[in-house]
């Protein structure tokens, strides 16, 4: 019997779960048919960088020779080497991606949902070379993802991971996540100006993607976020205490995303 499910739910530190959609098998196989490409090309590539070599020194004595006879099991070796590093340089700079993921918007992460490691990156590429039996049909591995629950192959399980299809998630809508009455930030516009300035898009994007989703946190976890962000808001811009008395950190925040959002297109 099958096992896929279609879904990861992973639940944060702060208790909010959310869900990661698994890549099915086809996507995969079609990501997988782009990185062979990639592969044979780099090793047509590798193999007439050789054989370039071994004519430019086929004259010379004896180094000539000794390339002559080991020219096939060079190519053999690095045509080994261009396939195992691929994977595994790819995925280590693309935060679990090579082009075919790329392309199909697949990514390879933690089968806790966390962020990929390099000791799992090794693994599941060396495991690959398992995968592929018999010859380089990949039953193996077609056969362990259609049967397993998250539709992994050997190298995921030994690895401890999986791969997940990217989805684009719209930016909350602002009108939405906010209810500031009064921002006191507003006061103080050149201070505005410097919090913009100092604060990046994706901690902006963090801080109002935390008052979005406020009231799914459990009490607790939301103080201690809002704490966080606070501090952090802080650290880049200290507002004055005539306008920051009386706020809380959850109030504190929401002015700063006030300031960074709606005064920022005002």
């Amino acid at each position: 019997m099958l096992g896929n499910t279609t879904s990861l739910e992973v639940r944060t530190p702060e208790g909010v779960t959310f869900t990661v959609p698994i890549a099915s098998p086809f996507s995969r196989c079609m990501a997988l048919a782009i990185d062979f490409a990639v592969v044979i090309a780099l090793t047509m590539l590798v193999s007439q960088v050789i054989a370039i070599l071994q004519i430019s020194v086929s004259a010379i004595p004896v180094i000539g020779d000794l390339l002559s006879d080991f020219g096939t099991a060079m190519i053999v070796l690095l045509q080994f080497l261009v396939a195992t590093l691929y994977g595994m340089i790819a995925e280590w700079l693309w935060g679990g991606q090579t082009l075919g993921k790329r392309v199909f918007k697949l990514r390879v992460i933690d089968e806790r949902g966390l962020s990929l490691g390099l000791k799992q990156i090794v693994i599941r590429n060396l495991f690959r070379f398992l995968d592929i039996l018999p010859s380089t049909f990949y039953l193996l591995g077609g056969i362990c993802c259609l049967f397993t629950k998250r539709c992994q192959r050997m190298g995921d399980i030994a690895a401890g991971t999986l791969v997940i299809r990217e989805v684009e998630v719209p930016a909350p809508e602002f009108s939405e996540a906010m209810t500031v009455e009064e921002n006191s930030f507003a006061r103080l516009p050149h201070l505005e100006a410097r919090l913009r300035r100092h604060t990046s898009p994706e901690e902006a994007r963090i801080a109002l993607d935390a008052v979005a989703r406020r009231n799914e946190l459990n009490p607790d976890c939301r103080l201690q976020l809002f704490s966080q962000l606070a501090d952090h808001f802080r650290e880049i811009t200290e507002f004055p205490e005539e306008v920051t008395i009386g706020l809380s950190d959850e109030q504190y925040v929401r002015n700063a995303v006030d300031s960074l959002y709606r005064r920022a297109s005002a």
